[in-house]
């Protein structure tokens, strides 16, 4: 089988066989991933902001149990209206 190269995989599918107990969360951001693309692509119809909403909503409460797993300070959310300069 030389010259055959393996698939590659996603951090999402790793992510359970490091970190057993964060499967959940693996298998949620796996499925949003698709979405994530759609919109990252500008496929805005694909996307709700319902949707958009949720996902941001989750990946925040990710990064807080991440940060709490590796006990870290909690990061403050910067806000989402900044001013721009001009």
């Amino acid at each position: 089988m030389e010259g055959r190269r393996r698939r590659l995989r996603s951090a999402w599918e790793l992510l359970p066989e490091v970190e057993p107990h964060l499967a959940e969360w693996a298998a949620y951001f796996s499925v949003s991933a698709d979405k994530r693309a759609a919109a990252e692509a500008g496929m805005v119809r694909r996307i709700s902001a319902a949707d958009a909403d949720e996902i941001l909503a989750e990946a925040e409460t990710f990064v807080s149990t991440i940060e709490d797993i590796l006990g870290l300070p909690a990061q403050p959310q910067l806000p989402m209206n900044v001013p721009l300069a001009g």
